[in-house]
């Protein structure tokens, strides 16, 4: 009887000693679970461990978000999740037993957390598991649903964590896009104040970025540049590949890359005036650095704009004062306009008229060709377009090799010819000079030549200058009839040109070749017509002393026809792009 107790006694001590060393494994197992933040390591851990407390063939857990999470079982249970899943939505958040087939003994525990149900944890075995078995496995069950809900928890606490770290982060980034923005607005708006003009928005753009800056006009030209390295020469795409770009930068928008440049059009009405551009081989050039070219363009534009304005309406303000002045209208407040406008009407002056010989296809250009040329030679800055000639009010002696040449470099041909008047002593003289410059046009292309390199002074017309200053043209108009009568009536009556051949052939020197040229008529044609003309005469036209006067004749014949020409006539000004 002794014996028999005693073995009870040490049977219940190895038991006991069982469940003390059970609880103490059950316990490390929810220190390590506890202590992991990731919810696949403790479904492992958890699952794993059923068979250090009881033989149960089946465990799996079920999450109400994830479903089955991997079930320590040797066979293919999806039979058996078929079978147990229409139980488990039936069951409440406190669990309770399963209907298995295989299995006779299946129960799932519930795994909760601080605030809510999250699943539950389901073991099957052969045979039911004794009380204290049965009670270390729902021990498992509850700290593995306190070490899922913590994990959850943490999981949730660091996805906040990182959400306002990133929130932190976008406005920080806000907040300095913001100030660079600030920045930005701030100093070209300083720049358009205090009229810095496009030396300053370069200077202003490059401190901003750090990169080198180009302001160019329309057609590739430098106007101002920030920073190191430019480039001398200056490089200029052709003309079509230009047009291309500033095509692209007008459709997308916004500045675009072309060539190692970040660059954006300058367009304050419906025309390109310039355009703005970021040196950057590298493309380094991020999002702040397109909203300080974007806000550099445009006040480059309004700056564009007012320069615009500015010329055209200086513009306006010479034509009007060039008009007043050839027209004789100009009243005591013309000095005053003069001056304002940098001149001095004080000094003599004289008038040049510059026209294109045959048609110009573009006034606007041959127009701000010829106003260079006038200011690199230093002739003044009185300049209007009238019809299809250019006039100049210059102060200044005029250097003949050296007007025609920059016309020349300007324009692009040798196609034009000068007309100089005389000098202007007062303001009331220019309508005077202006005539005296158009004869000189009109004699020469009458005389069929260009004297001094395409320029001919009125000063230098000889004898055609002496017939156009006599007060009585009656007399001269009785000497031509006297010389010429026959000639000019048998003109007029047949519609022919026997005055304007004998005067090529006496301009010519009476040499056959070269008059049959300069008139393109043939020999035989010119020996017709001199023969006509000494029937019609009545003289012998080789006679020096009739041939003087035949010359004077032909002379004074075309200066009249030039002066009545011109009498009473003023050319109307002509409207000119100050943007060309």
């Amino acid at each position: 009887m002794a014996v028999a107790q005693e073995d009870v006694s040490t049977e219940s001590y190895i038991e006991l000693r069982e469940q003390i060393s059970n609880l103490q494994g059950l316990l490390m197992l929810s220190l390590l679970m506890t202590q992991s933040g990731d919810e696949n390591k403790i479904i492992q851990l958890s699952i794993t461990s059923v068979p250090s407390f009881y033989r149960c063939p089946f465990v799996g857990i079920h999450l109400n978000d994830r479903g089955w999470q991997n079930p320590l079982d040797p066979h293919d249970v999806s039979l058996e999740r078929i079978e147990l899943e229409p139980q488990l939505k039936a069951l409440g958040p406190s669990g309770g037993v399963l209907n298995f087939t295989r299995y006779s003994w299946c129960v799932a525990l519930p795994l909760r957390g601080l605030e809510a149900h999250i699943g539950y944890f389901v073991v099957a075995a052969e045979a039911e598991p004794s009380t204290g078995e049965q009670f270390l496995i729902r021990v498992l069950a509850q700290q593995t649903g306190v070490a899922l809900a913590n994990a959850r928890l943490h999981r949730k606490e660091q996805a906040s964590t990182e959400a306002l770290r990133r929130s932190n982060v976008a406005l920080a980034e806000s907040v300095t896009a913001l100030e660079y923005a600030a920045n930005i607005h701030a100093r070209f708006t300083e720049i358009a104040t205090k009229g810095q003009g496009e030396e300053g928005i370069a200077t202003a753009l490059h401190e901003l970025t750090g990169l080198p800056v180009a302001i160019e006009d329309r057609f590739g030209n430098l106007r101002a540049w920030a920073g190191p390295d430019c480039p001398d020469p200056y490089p200029k795409d052709d003309p079509a590949t230009r047009e291309a770009m500033l095509q692209r930068c007008v459709q997308a928008g916004e500045p675009i890359r072309q060539g190692g440049r970040l660059s954006a059009v300058a367009n304050p009405r419906v025309d390109i005036m310039g355009v703005l551009s970021l040196i950057d081989p590298q493309a380094v050039a991020g999002d702040q650095a397109q909203v300080a070219l974007e806000h550099g363009t445009t006040v480059l534009a309004m700056e564009l704009a007012r320069l615009r304005s500015l010329a055209e309406a200086e513009l306006r303000l010479r034509r009007d004062l060039v008009e007043e002045l050839l027209l004789g209208t100009g009243d005591e407040s013309a000095l005053a306009r003069a001056e304002a406008l940098g001149h001095d009407l004080g000094r003599c002056h004289r008038v040049l008229i510059v026209e294109p010989q045959g048609r110009t296809a573009d006034m606007d250009k041959f127009f701000h060709a010829v106003r260079r040329a006038a200011r690199n030679a230093q002739l003044g800055s009185l300049i209007v377009a009238r019809a299809s000639t250019v006039v100049i009010l210059s102060d200044a002696e005029v250097d003949r090799e050296k007007f025609l040449s920059a016309i020349s470099t300007s324009v692009g041909d040798d196609n034009f010819r000068v007309g100089v008047g005389g000098w202007c002593d007062r303001p009331e003289d220019f309508p005077r000079s202006y005539h005296e410059a158009q004869l000189a046009l009109k004699m020469q292309r009458r005389s069929g030549t260009a004297t001094a390199a395409g320029v001919i002074f009125y000063d230098e017309l000889g004898v055609y200058r002496i017939l156009a200053e006599v007060e009585n043209q009656q007399s001269i108009e009785s000497f031509v009839r006297q010389w010429l009568g026959p000639l000019l009536d048998y003109d007029a009556a047949k519609g022919s040109q026997m005055v304007a051949t004998l005067a090529g052939y006496l301009q010519c020197g009476g040499h056959y070749d070269t008059t049959t040229a300069a008139l393109y008529i043939h020999r035989s044609t010119l020996k017709y017509r001199l023969s006509r003309i000494r029937d019609l005469l009545g003289i012998d036209i080789n006679d020096p002393e009739a041939r003087f006067n035949l010359e004077l004749a032909a002379r004074a014949w075309g200066t009249l026809e030039e002066l009545a020409a011109g009498q009473g006539h003023m050319s109307p000004p002509a409207e000119v792009d100050p943007s060309v």
